[in-house]
């Protein structure tokens, strides 16, 4: 009967074992990103007072809010919370990928997507948050067009279907990747 032999791993050298907690270094990003997080906590809650005041007490405000008015102040408000998301998928799912493991495998608040995250599914979830985000930015410019040049509608136009191209290329491009990584073990 053979023998197992037990395999010890190689001692780090001081250069590699540098290079790999460097990436330590990201955590006061991420507690920045926390950070901004709470602000736009807040200012979802100011934002949300003013409609609320608006709305019950049209006296105080300095003229009544049209229909118009409310549905720009909503679409200010699902903005703020798609950007909220879209720092929440950064913090939660860099750190998860870049820095070191959470193991959250069995909190019963895991989220869904956290279980096959990696940097290609990180890159196609951002460009999808930040398509929803630019469509709420022309939505609320399309509302408002009256008070934006027909220039500025172009622009923001042709930035919105940028983002929609650069989206539909990463997309892409991980769907090649995953399809040729199989091959490759």
């Amino acid at each position: 009967m053979e023998s197992l032999v037990t395999m010890t791993p190689s001692p780090i050298g001081p250069l590699p074992r540098a290079i790999f907690a460097s990436r330590w270094l990201q955590l006061p990003l991420y507690v920045g990103l926390i950070v901004a997080q709470a602000i736009y906590v807040i200012h979802f809650w100011v934002e949300l007072s003013h409609l609320l005041v608006g709305v019950f007490n049209p006296e105080s405000a300095q003229a009544t809010l049209s229909e118009t008015a409310i549905m720009l102040v909503v679409l200010g408000l699902i903005d703020v919370v798609m950007i909220s998301n879209l720092l929440i998928m950064v913090i939660v799912g860099g750190y998860e990928t870049f820095v070191s493991r959470m193991n959250l495998e069995r909190h019963p608040d895991q989220p869904e997507w956290l279980s096959h995250v990696n940097a290609s599914v990180l890159k196609v979830k951002l460009a999808t948050a930040i398509i929803g985000i630019s469509s709420i930015h022309l939505l609320k410019t399309f509302i408002n067009a009256a008070h934006y040049d027909e220039k500025t509608i172009i622009a923001q136009t042709v930035i919105h279907i940028v983002f929609l191209l650069s989206a539909m290329a990463i997309a892409y491009c991980d769907k090649l990747m995953s399809r040729a990584l199989p091959d490759n073990h």
